[in-house]
């Protein structure tokens, strides 16, 4: 079993910066792939960022170049950072994470970018 915990999010303004962070506990050590997907209203979750523990990194193409995504494995924990942000990055982000055989999710948090 892994459990995560997301920082908190907030709201920002058009062309500012956040950072969110994921911390996981329990069985971290079977820990693979660790990323962040995001769902606005009335839409599907979508992927946005991962990272696997070689430190490769897939990015969807609406944040590349202005999210990063990073981890520490010795913290057990995902970061992203979000810079420039825009209006349609409104959403609620969860963390996930893969082991050989599971996927766990965050609770999610909710980042509001205001135009």
């Amino acid at each position: 079993q892994v459990q995560l915990v997301e920082s908190r999010g907030g709201l920002v303004q058009a062309g500012g910066s956040l950072r969110l962070s994921c911390a996981a506990s329990g069985s971290t050590f079977s820990i693979n792939i660790m990323g962040w997907y995001r769902q606005a209203p009335g839409k599907q979750r979508d992927l946005v960022a991962t990272i696997t523990r070689g430190y490769s990194t897939n990015y969807a193409d609406s944040v590349k170049g202005r999210f990063t995504i990073s981890r520490d494995t010795a913290k057990n924990t995902v970061y992203l950072q979000m810079n420039n942000l825009k209006p349609d990055d409104t959403a609620v982000y969860y963390c996930h994470v893969t082991t050989g055989g599971y996927a766990y999710w965050g609770r999610g948090t909710q980042v509001t970018v205001s135009s």
